[in-house]
């Protein structure tokens, strides 16, 4: 049986998938992120979690952090988020501008490619430095 939650892609299979498809997996992986560390910090109810869970996955805040991330990343990093910055997604959502959007499936890229590649280490390092100002996480 595969290992679902600790995949170990090679950069080969990683590059052969789509950049949305990575951004598909990428999202989930940076919610799970925000979820954890909101709940880690404890204190509030179940509705104020999802707010905030909900403030800070949506494409703008996610664009924000996609510039605090940019001179961090590596070559690859680098790839991995432009492609996903450049993929054509079928629709916008209307609470965020084309350029966020295109940001924050950026990100979401990233996070995908780093964690089908097995590299959580580093995919930590990086939430970590995007959101260490962010006092709302």
């Amino acid at each position: 049986m595969n290992d679902l939650l600790h995949p170990a892609m090679t950069e080969k299979q990683v590059g052969a998938m789509s950049a949305l498809a990575l951004a598909h997996i990428g999202d989930a992986v940076f919610e799970l992120l925000v979820r954890t560390k909101l709940c880690l910090s404890g204190g509030t109810t179940n509705s104020r979690l999802h707010q905030e869970t909900v403030a800070q996955v949506c494409a703008s805040a996610q664009a924000k952090l996609a510039e605090k991330l940019q001179p961090l990343l590596t070559e690859q990093e680098n790839a991995w988020y432009h492609r996903g910055r450049n993929a054509h997604p079928h629709a916008i959502p209307k609470n965020a501008s084309p350029s966020q959007y295109a940001k924050a499936t950026g990100v979401e890229a990233l996070f995908g490619a780093l964690y089908l590649r097995g590299e959580q280490e580093r995919i930590l390092q990086l939430f970590a430095a995007a959101t260490e100002e962010n006092d709302a996480l």
